[in-house]
């Protein structure tokens, strides 16, 4: 039986420049489509498989955020742990490279762990309408990709990965939040149509 209450963990490297945008950027789409209250219903967290606990968001998603209209104050980074990935209904990581790190750190999250691109391109694949309340949906979007996951092709090399921009100028911090906003929006509007 599933709860009323959806638990979605994004992990970067140091958890300073993808996964916070994912958090904060992830929090407006839910917010935007279902409403607060339905939105409220849908926990978005991040972690880095490499962070130092305690830092600010790096600059750059903090100014792109900003530039959405997203507030970066108050978030601070975290060390992805067992206990972090057993907590967590989703796990969406910004690169393979992640997704292997947490699953060698917790195996049972495998069937719930996938890179952000790699769960949007196989959300679209998933054929059944998906019933319920927004968690009910997103528990059910789960379990569907991974019953169709087989029948996807595969990508190229690294066509699921979300490149990292940090040490690049701000622009490529604007890219990467589109990127992830595409793959978010890809996400929600599956549930949505719902």
């Amino acid at each position: 039986m599933y709860t009323e209450r959806f638990r979605i963990l994004f992990v970067c490297h140091a958890n300073l420049c993808r996964s916070p945008l994912a958090e904060r950027l992830a929090r407006r789409a839910f917010d935007d489509a279902f409403g607060p209250a339905a939105a409220a219903s849908v926990a978005v967290s991040s972690a880095g498989t490499r962070a130092y606990p305690g830092s600010p968001m790096h600059p750059g998603s903090a100014e792109v955020l900003g530039e959405c209209g997203i507030e970066s104050g108050g978030f601070v980074t975290r060390t992805v742990d067992v206990g972090v990935l057993a907590d967590a209904d989703l796990v969406l990581t910004a690169a393979r490279e992640q997704r292997a790190a947490c699953v060698t750190l917790a195996p049972g999250a495998v069937r719930r762990t996938f890179t952000l691109r790699q769960f949007a391109r196989l959300a679209v694949a998933v054929p059944a309408a998906l019933p319920g309340t927004v968690p009910q949906r997103l528990h059910g979007l789960v379990d569907g990709i991974n019953a169709v996951r087989h029948t996807v092709p595969a990508v190229p090399g690294d066509e699921d990965d979300l490149p990292d921009p940090v040490n690049q100028p701000i622009e490529a911090f604007r890219v990467c939040a589109e990127d992830v906003w595409r793959s978010l929006s890809t996400v929600v509007g599956v549930i949505a149509a719902a």
